[in-house]
């Protein structure tokens, strides 16, 4: 998977490449040839006293010095800018990937994991780009070419190459097998650390609500331990590599010295040639080395990219028809035809065979016990998820025939947790619609009775508005968040339970205010509050995924034993409050 990934996002970026490869290799070059030089410089130049040769040669040396010094610079520049460029292109990938899953995928992944592998996961790969247009490049050029140059040098102390290499692989292949699996368990640990803080940021008021401090704060802390102890091994694993290594080069330093100095004293070698063998095989192994550095990456990386490759591959559920057809009429009608609905692995069906037809224009409510299942049924019109079986359609037409943008555009969605964007009140309206005038937004804000306190905020529509909107009371956010839908200007409003959080005239004003203004909307309500929905058309009542009743609410009570259960028990409610 990680070739795959780098052959895919590297491919755009050849010239870089190509300009990688190109100022590695004059600088690999520039490294291979001084010693040589230097070699010349002692044998030709200080044994003979000819001060003329040091200067020149040594001016050479110095010129090849500032070469392969610009070489090296430009190098890293390139490499840089391509590292940073498929990080960028990958990131954008994954979130393009990300933003057309369904509920399904997203439950699957889970937030943690997706926010760790758009981070975490592609910063890895990204670091090996980076270190392998630095390291990796050169090292071959380095070890391939040193050991050409040895030879030319010495052949009588290349055996000494064929011992020393072989050892430092030994070395670097028993730690990578032993750390390729810790890498794996780090990558977990690191999603169980965003989980759980995750949940933590979310959750802190019911924290405190409850005096759980001291629960979390250990949950976060062992989370953190279990991390930092993998994290460790597969340090201390590293850190024992790197003096092995060292501990072969400065020993094969020593043997080159003490072979050599036998050939030096019976005239075989001079003294120049052994000092640029010492220098080649110090290359060699340098470059090896510096190989090893990327191997011992290369196995984090390789579990970062299968994490994001499987993120990427993933064929989301409710996918893009291949010839997407928009019907002609925008009324707004919806008709469920033997629905049924099963999430993944579970055992019976969360809806199961619901029939029924919304007429354009008309108010259609949604209730029931908790867990029957109105939340996922209204998730079946804009395609949050698809049907298991049977079929939805707007004006007549099957939802998987649509093309995804065009259904949403004739849907606004107020979801049953009212989110707000960081931003003001006016960027969060104009979510929707980027061309709403302000005043479209303030007749949106009435309709949804949330003027008043706009008005009060400092600002007004420019009045700023925290992640989530959590500077604002639930009942704000969720008036906001219906204006949001309404200047979006839709054919079908579904509210998700939006008016769990506002009071009993609120409520009234609201719904008042909806059936006055949005006269030939589609309106589709879930809701608890049986005052919420006395006046809809139509009223379904779901038990347990099964439509058990449908009518008005008159009808409903003549004919509904469950939906009249609801009603008494409210009203009791009401009665003892």
């Amino acid at each position: 998977m990680l070739w795959t990934l780098l052959m895919r996002f590297l491919r755009p970026a050849w010239p870089l490449i190509l300009a990688v490869i190109i100022f590695q290799l004059a600088q690999s070059i520039t490294s291979l040839w001084l010693p040589t030089l230097n070699a010349d410089i002692i044998d030709n130049g200080v044994v003979t006293g000819d001060i003329g040769y040091i200067w020149k040669t040594g001016a050479i040396m110095l010129g090849l010095t500032l070469v392969q010094v610009a070489c090296a610079i430009a190098g890293v520049y390139f490499g840089s800018k391509l590292a940073m460029g498929m990080g960028r292109d990958l990131r954008a990938a994954l979130f393009s990937k990300v933003v057309s899953f369904s509920e399904r995928e997203m439950g699957h992944f889970g937030s943690p994991s997706l926010i760790t592998r758009n981070t975490n996961d592609v910063q890895q790969i990204q670091m090996l780009v980076q270190m392998t247009t630095t390291l990796m490049i050169s090292a071959p050029m380095l070890a391939i070419g040193g050991i050409i140059m040895a030879v030319r040098q010495d052949v009588g102390l290349s055996w000494l190459m064929a011992v020393s290499i072989p050892v430092l692989i030994l070395i670097v292949a028993l730690v990578i097998v032993r750390m390729v699996p810790m890498f794996q368990l780090m990558q977990k640990r690191v999603d169980r650390i965003n989980q759980i803080m995750r949940e933590q940021l979310t959750g802190i008021r019911v924290i405190r609500a409850f005096v759980r401090e001291d629960t979390e704060r250990k949950r976060f802390t062992s989370a953190s331990e279990d991390l930092a102890d993998i994290a460790l091994r597969a340090g201390n694993l590293m850190a024992l590599m790197f003096p092995a290594v060292m501990l072969v080069m400065n020993v094969s330093a020593v043997a080159v010295i003490w072979f050599g100095s036998f050939q030096v004293e019976s005239g075989a070698t001079q003294i120049g040639t052994l000092f640029a063998f010492l220098q080649y095989i110090m290359q060699i192994l340098m470059g090896v080395m510096m190989a090893a550095f990327m191997f011992v990456m290369v196995p984090r990386a390789a579990v970062s990219a299968d994490r994001v490759g499987e993120v990427l591959d993933t064929t989301p559920s409710v996918s893009q028809p291949e010839a997407p057809q928009t019907p002609q009429s925008r009324t707004g009608a919806i008709e469920f035809s033997d629905a049924t609905f099963t999430y993944p692995g579970a055992d019976q069906p969360v809806l199961q065979d619901l029939s029924f037809t919304i007429r354009p224009g008309s108010t259609t409510a949604v209730i029931g016990s908790t867990g029957a299942g109105k939340t996922t049924l209204i998730g079946l019109v804009p395609r949050l998820f698809d049907a298991t079986s049977g079929s939805i359609s707007v004006d007549g037409q099957n939802v998987r025939t649509y093309d995804p943008l065009e259904l949403w555009e004739r849907i606004g969605l107020v979801p049953q947790k009212a989110f707000l964007f960081s931003g003001t009140v006016a960027s969060n309206l104009r979510y929707g619609n980027e061309d709403a005038t302000d005043e479209q937004l303030w007749e949106a804000l009435a309709i949804a009775q949330a003027s008043d306190f706009v008005r009060d905020m400092p600002g007004e529509l420019e009045a700023a508005i925290a992640q989530g909107g959590t500077n604002v009371s639930g009942g704000q956010r969720q008036r906001l968040a219906i204006a949001r839908a309404l200047v979006k200007k839709p054919e079908i409003y579904i509210f998700d339970d939006s008016f769990s959080a506002l009071d009993v005239a609120t409520d009234a004003a609201l719904r008042r205010a909806l059936a006055t203004h949005l006269p030939h909307a589609t309106k589709l309500i879930v809701a608890q509050r049986v005052s919420t929905i006395r006046e809809a058309d139509q009223i379904i009542v779901l038990d347990h995924g099964k439509i058990v009743g449908i009518g008005t609410h008159q009808q409903l009570l003549d004919t509904s034993e469950t939906y009249k259960e609801i009603v008494e028990s409210q009203e009791t409610a009401e009665a003892r409050s």
